[in-house]
């Protein structure tokens, strides 16, 4: 009740005034997987006002801002209306709100959430002069036949699934405002590659591929991996870009704090990870002896199945960014051990 109570209705009273002296840093998809972390890693660096943006009233995810010092939350559907009244205390917008599910295929929602919704809120931030960073997806890549390279939108790009053309869509879009010389003051596009870590419960068959393996292994003492349909793979040699969400948040923020080299990048490590090696990762980070079972892969992604993705990332280091990623197994037992090993009750989340 005390949720609701401090959710931001069109009607509801002022805000204190002494919030006006306090930049705010707004963050939409609040409530999700990478929102979330991100606000938390926002907070303990001391950064203060931040405006929580999503969808409160029919969501399921309240565990992720446990704890969190937020100073407003704002319903998504009233985002725009609050944005205009307070767009001067503004000074910059993480996007990250998105219908993510790869297979939504009602296109009304994708076209509404992922195309409409941040099309406006590009036109809002070059009007007003608040800084846009926002989320894309390296499902824009597709079968990643034309590469993994971020030097341009990619208009020969075809993803395989709703999701990565509404995303491929707005990217665009995007690139056709730049042209035409709208856009905000600085902005910057993350393709984001397979995340991974704390604050992902809520996404069942959509959460990463480490928590499917940690729960399949407390349960069975086993890990299943798809078989390979291709003769340059062996089974559990499909590979993917996998990047733990400290070094996605950590690459976040130092764009928002240098706010040079607008532009669209890829955010992975830059290295490829077999199924195996995850799977491995994870038996060891449990200490349990490794046992894996290789199945048929369903029938009907046989076809569209993508057997590598690995992010271009030089693109983000010659923008400024300087820290070194998560060791791959390192950040697997970080997220196994510190996080999905805690009790019920006791779990940390970003």
């Amino acid at each position: 009740m005390r949720l609701a109570q401090n959710i931001f209705l069109l009607h509801a009273e002022k805000l204190d005034s002494l919030l006006y002296f306090c930049p705010m840093i707004v963050v939409t998809g609040a409530l999700g997987f990478i929102g979330s972390a991100l606000l938390g890693d926002l907070e303990r660096a001391g950064y203060g006002s931040l405006v929580a943006v999503d969808d409160f009233l029919h969501s399921n995810k309240f565990p992720n801002l446990e704890n969190k010092n937020i100073s407003q939350r704002v319903e998504r559907e009233s985002f725009f209306e609050w944005l205009s009244e307070n767009s001067r205390f503004v000074q910059c917008i993480f996007h990250i709100g998105a219908r993510t599910r790869t297979n939504e295929f009602d296109w009304d929602v994708l076209n509404h959430l992922n195309v409409h919704y941040s099309q406006k809120l590009w036109q809002m931030c070059s009007q007003e002069n608040i800084p846009l960073i926002y989320a894309s997806s390296a499902a824009t890549y597709g079968n990643g036949s034309e590469g993994f390279s971020d030097n341009d939108a990619g208009n020969q790009l075809k993803p395989l699934n709703p999701y990565g053309q509404s995303k491929h869509i707005f990217d665009l879009w995007v690139e056709e405002q730049v042209e035409q010389g709208i856009q905000p003051p600085f902005w910057a596009g993350f393709k984001f590659f397979n995340v991974f870590g704390p604050n992902e419960y809520h996404k069942d068959r959509m959460a990463s591929v480490v928590f499917h393996a940690f729960h399949q292994i407390q349960e069975t003492g086993k890990m299943k991996l798809f078989k390979s349909y291709r003769n340059d793979y062996p089974d559990g040699a499909q590979r993917r870009d996998f990047v733990y969400i400290k070094d996605v948040t950590s690459v976040l923020m130092h764009f928002m704090e240098s706010r040079k080299h607008s532009g669209l990048y890829n955010l992975g490590c830059g290295e490829s990870h077999t199924f195996r090696e995850l799977a491995v990762a994870v038996f060891e980070a449990l200490d349990i002896p490794v046992q894996i079972e290789y199945v048929d892969m369903p029938e009907d992604i046989r076809d569209n199945y993508q057997y590598f993705t690995q992010a271009e990332m030089s693109k983000v280091r010659s923008a400024g960014y300087e820290t070194s990623f998560w060791d791959f197994s390192v950040a697997v037992k970080d997220y196994v051990q510190g996080y999905l090993m805690q009790k019920e009750g006791k779990k940390s989340y970003l």
